[in-house]
């Protein structure tokens, strides 16, 4: 007699299984793309209706996934979206891709995660793969997820299947997609792990199963922990460095040469994006529970959240030279995005910028060439301003241009020509020679 496990792998084998993902955000749209092209036939779930009726009409909300793939998939059959979450009994494989943020206190929001269980559990059946993607702490997917899908009695396991695999997505690089980067899986017992690997494996370059789902949950948590404790190590530098004159992005890049033993990060006004800001407080609030604390990773925390002072505190020195009070200033923002060449504007350091500059009583405009409008923020007080043209008028009417997100639609010889003052937080301005006296870096 075939079981509920061999059903399902038959079927993943066989690409029969239906793949439903549960957020369709800058992770999980990605990886419906990835889910239809190994063959899946997919539906999209999002509480969101806007983003539904976007995704309906054929249209994309996220850069790097084009609309004409959506209208086409579409067409054939392959992709459905809805925010009908009654529908989730009909996907054979589901991966929850929600939002896991801080709250005030920055202790770990579960509350995506645990609505997205509940509405899972209200239609689980046996023959189900679980897949948590989620960024959280370790004991996240057996002491939160689990309870909850095994509420109405079915058996992990047996019944329904639980695993895993964080989510690893580069926003911005063509280098790597969803499918292209190799993928930690976990699952919370041999059968899972055994289906969790079987389907990622036929969607993505490589996997890289491991024992435990508190495994795959703490690779992800040092993923972004090491880079946040990195950020910080440059962005403390930049701050010594300046003050005795010497150039840290030079620095950088003179290290850099070195084949080993060193890898390069690079300073900037703080940290954005929905990982790293967040992720190493995740690990920091578990180590509480267990009587431990996290010093090194909470200090570095602490660097990267007070580079915004820092730089705010550059924009008084500028325009001090200039013979300016940052009260009633003309500051422009040159990207909103947490990062190059991107339109995800997530817990971007532009924000905190924006309200510190307001509070300083300085007139607030900003451009970036990705997001148009700026977007309602969880975390920021965002004020409801439009991108504005970078005419020769615009620049030169700007007592300062405060240099953000270095992308590459920028012509930086062209801003710092007409701008009066530029503060260059990304080292964007490296290359101009014409006007440098007006370059001030952060």
């Amino acid at each position: 007699m075939t079981t509920t496990a061999e059903q399902l792998q038959s079927a993943i084998e066989q690409r029969a299984a239906r793949v439903g993902v549960v957020g369709l955000g800058y992770v999980g749209l990605p990886l419906v793309r990835a889910s239809i092209a190994a063959g899946y036939a997919t539906l999209g779930f999002d509480v969101d209706p806007r983003k539904i009726e976007r995704l309906a009409k054929g249209e994309s909300y996220i850069k790097h996934v084009p609309s004409e793939w959506i209208a086409s998939c579409l067409k054939e059959g392959r992709f459905e979206p809805t925010a009908d979450m009654s529908r989730l009994g009909e996907a054979d494989v589901i991966l929850i891709c929600v939002p896991t943020p801080l709250t005030e206190s920055r202790d770990p929001d579960l509350s995506y995660v645990e609505a997205t269980a509940r509405m899972a559990a209200a239609t689980l059946r046996p023959g189900q793969l679980v897949v948590l993607e989620s960024t959280t702490y370790p004991g996240t997917t057996r002491n939160v997820l689990l309870p909850i899908l095994a509420e109405k009695g079915l058996q992990p396991g047996g019944d329904f299947f639980l695993a895993y695999s964080p989510e690893r997505e580069d926003p911005g690089n063509p280098q790597h997609s969803a499918n292209s980067i190799p993928k930690v899986v976990g699952g919370l017992d041999e059968t899972s792990l055994k289906l969790a690997d079987a389907f990622y494996s036929r969607v993505v370059v490589q996997t890289v199963p491991v024992s435990s789902v508190e495994v795959a949950e703490a690779c992800k948590i040092l993923e972004n922990t090491y880079r946040a404790v990195n950020i910080a190590l440059v962005n403390e530098l930049k701050v010594l460095l300046s003050r005795m004159h010497i150039d840290v992005w030079e620095v950088i890049d003179a290290a850099k040469t070195k084949p080993f033993g060193f890898q390069a990060f690079y300073p900037g006004p703080g940290l954005g994006g929905h990982c790293i800001p967040i992720d190493p407080f995740y690990l920091t609030w578990v180590a509480r529970k267990h009587g431990l604390s996290t010093r090194f990773i909470e200090l570095a925390g602490e660097v990267n959240a007070n580079m915004p002072h820092y730089v705010i505190g550059r924009v008084f020195e500028a325009l001090n030279a200039a013979g300016k009070p940052l009260k009633g200033s003309k500051v422009c923002l040159l990207g909103a995005a947490y990062k190059k060449d991107v339109d995800d504007p997530r817990e971007s350091p532009t924000f905190r910028l924006m309200e510190l500059l307001q509070e300083h009583g300085a007139e607030v405009s900003y451009n970036d060439p990705h997001i148009p409008r700026l977007p309602a923020m969880r975390s920021f007080d965002v004020p409801p301003l439009e991108s504005r043209p970078l005419t020769p008028e615009f620049l030169a009417e700007q007592d300062c241009i405060l240099i953000c997100t270095d992308h590459s639609a920028y012509d930086w010889d062209y801003v710092v020509q007409h701008a009066r003052c530029v503060i260059d937080t990304r080292n964007a301005a490296r290359d101009v020679t014409q006007g440098r006296e007006k370059v001030w870096k952060a």
